[in-house]
């Protein structure tokens, strides 16, 4: 990892762990809510968190292997507060029973870690008919927060404690389609590129976090958004491509990042005090970072949010 020793103004650097980059943080009395965090990056934001004091529930597909990652966390740090829950960004029918299950359950929320995701998929379309990458990393987590957001507000107001939304994005974001956004070629299977339209989401992400900033900055609501580069990192991910798997498998641990410092742009984004009050940002290597420019388009980010809404209008679930 001597590739990735520099430290940047934050004093941490790429080759930085997510235990290390939220030592000493408390974050007692915090209730987070980490999608995808049965596996990779998101299992490790979880436990970290948990490690850190935060009641962390975990927003998972496969439930019994959340159980199973839950009952690690716990056997490490016996004094963990973890549960699972169901939820399925590809449907938006699960998306609103979770939200109900959790508003059910009387818990407040500080933290929204949108970290779940696909990449580089086989043209499918998700349960809503939308095109699986744009749907489970963009649409479910923009469906998701929006209907989180009240819950968010009320704890922000009732603990006086800022609120923080992470949305886990990638330096792939800069590598989308010409356009950025297709908006009237979202499921257009003829010109798909699976990592063109991986790219797609993932600037979709960005766009998110940069325009939910400025909605919530003219409430002056106490609540930030944010996006993150987890870094390379060798996960299951590249599974769709079986000569990057390959590679990945051989090369990965000499180039690129582990779990443990994929998750720590996460965490630190998520947790540290010195990223109090930063909102509408985009962070990697636990340190501040540039986005291309078209994710700090604001026409365009606006034009993604309508867009969005509109395409969630018209799902019937």
């Amino acid at each position: 990892m001597w590739l990735f020793s520099r430290k940047g103004a934050s004093g941490f650097s790429a080759s930085s762990t997510a235990e290390e980059v939220t030592q000493g943080v408390n974050g007692s009395g915090l209730t987070a809510i980490v999608t995808g965090a049965s596996s990779g990056i998101g299992a490790e934001t979880a436990r970290v968190l948990a490690l850190r004091g935060v009641h962390v529930i975990m927003a998972v597909r496969n439930l019994s292997l959340g159980h199973e990652v839950k009952e690690s966390i716990i056997k490490q740090i016996p004094t963990a507060k973890v549960d699972s829950m169901e939820l399925d960004l590809g449907s938006m029918e699960s998306i609103t029973n979770f939200v109900s299950n959790f508003n059910s359950s009387g818990l407040p929320l500080n933290l929204l870690v949108n970290n779940a995701g696909v990449m580089a998929t086989p043209f499918m379309l998700s349960k809503d008919n939308i095109e699986l990458q744009f749907a489970i990393n963009h649409v479910g987590h923009f469906l998701l927060t929006n209907l989180m957001l009240e819950t968010m507000k009320k704890t922000t107001r009732e603990s006086s404690r800022e609120g923080r939304i992470v949305n886990v994005s990638s330096r792939r974001h800069k590598f989308s389609y010409p356009e950025g956004i297709r908006f009237d070629k979202i499921n257009d299977e003829s010109e798909y590129n699976s990592l063109s339209a991986y790219g797609q989401s993932k600037l979709a992400n960005v766009l998110h976090a940069n325009e939910l900033a400025k909605h919530l900055k003219e409430e002056k609501v106490e609540i930030t958004a944010n996006s993150v580069h987890p870094g390379a990192i060798a996960t299951n991910l590249f599974r769709h491509h079986s000569f990057i798997n390959g590679l990945v498998s051989v090369l990965g641990k000499h180039v690129m990042k582990n779990v443990q410092q994929g998750a720590a742009t996460t965490c630190y984004v998520a947790l540290h005090p010195d990223v109090k009050g930063m909102s509408g940002k985009y962070f990697a290597d636990s340190n501040l970072a540039k986005t291309s420019l078209q994710a700090n388009d604001n026409e365009l980010a606006k034009r993604l949010w309508d867009f969005t809404l509109n395409l969630i209008d018209q799902c019937k679930f």
